[in-house]
């Protein structure tokens, strides 16, 4: 894939020099009886990957379709690029680009053809959507399959497809909900790769999903929506350390060595097969700075020293409760 997946035109709506690209503040749905979203807070920095982690039906696609101005929220507000959802809703639609867990992609046309219809729908001249079209086709390694039938793509090329459709009106808020739903584990690579690079570019990236390792690999921040509120939100690192389990291990070689270790580190649970030790932490930099201060005053070398957090599966679990549900379901 090539270094950079954006229009080298820059068309972007909203005010780039604003630090905040999504803020919203007591957002709330209900279908019916069901509470959906029930009063929740959001401030997504410019430039960076925010990711909403929940389970199916946690409402994830509704956040998503108010702050795209799908549907409307029943009470709260929220700025898109600078611009109030409810006031301006011409201006953010301008600002942003949205693609579904599904793909919107028409089959029955060529790739081209759906490039192009979507230049169409952007008001883009002629010839600045054949150059916008053919520049992303490029970028997105399908000018190969261009004037192919887009039914015949395999799911990662539709995907790649689906946004670089978005990105042909050169938006500066993505969202993606669910990008990697039903791909292949070299497709979803592929697909990290091409977020990695929208945010390099500047773009910023609203993603939603169910996969924790994705959220861990692309967010820099992660919120966790769990019966409507935003149960917890943080840094990857930071909702690790919300949760019990994390330890510094220490491992020793000499049997005399691992002994001395042990009797005087008394909180240390030990593991005598493996001649070590582990100590409770909560995995920061503070805590290991006091475990090594240690060993250099006990004048004890640890012959292997690894700092274990506990993962975002845990976290989520913790979070929502959901101990019944098989880890597969939300990797």
């Amino acid at each position: 894939m090539p270094s950079s997946v954006m229009p080298t035109s820059n068309r972007r709506g909203g005010d780039p020099s604003s630090a905040t690209a999504v803020s919203a503040l007591g957002l709330r749905k209900s279908y019916g009886d069901k509470v959906v979203l029930d009063g929740i807070d959001l401030r997504i920095p410019a430039g960076s990957v925010f990711a909403l982690l929940g389970a199916n039906g946690a409402g994830k696609t509704t956040a998503v379709k108010i702050l795209s101005t799908l549907i409307t929220a029943d009470g709260g507000q929220a700025q898109i690029a600078g611009h109030d959802l409810t006031a301006d809703p011409q201006a953010v639609r301008a600002a942003i680009g949205v693609t579904g867990q599904f793909s919107a992609v028409d089959g029955l046309i060529t790739g081209e053809e759906n490039m192009l219809l979507m230049a169409d729908l952007h008001h883009l001249p002629k010839a600045e959507g054949r150059r916008t079209t053919a520049e992303l086709l490029e970028r997105f390694d399908l000018t190969e399959a261009a004037r192919k039938p887009a039914s015949t793509y395999s799911g990662g090329m539709k995907r790649r497809l689906d946004i670089a459709m978005t990105l042909v009106g050169d938006p500066s808020i993505i969202f993606l909900d669910e990008p990697t739903t039903g791909l292949d584990p070299r497709s979803r690579h592929t697909m990290w790769g091409i977020i990695r690079e929208l945010v390099a570019d500047g773009a910023t990236v609203f993603l939603t999903t169910q996969y924790l390792e994705e959220a861990d690999e692309l967010a820099d921040r992660i919120a966790v929506l769990h019966n409507g509120k935003i149960a917890a939100e943080g840094s990857a690192d930071e909702l690790k350390r919300l949760v019990p389990g994390g330890h510094i291990r220490l491992r020793f070689t000499d049997p005399a060595v691992y002994q001395t270790a042990a009797t005087a580190l008394t909180g240390a649970s030990r593991d005598d097969d493996a001649l070590a030790l582990r100590v409770p932490s909560d995995g920061s930099q503070r805590e290991l700075r006091a475990v090594l201060d240690w060993l250099e005053a006990a004048d004890i070398q640890a012959d292997e020293l690894t700092v274990h957090t506990p993962d975002l599966d845990d976290v989520f679990f913790a979070l929502t409760g959901d101990t019944d549900q098989p880890t597969e379901a939300v990797r």
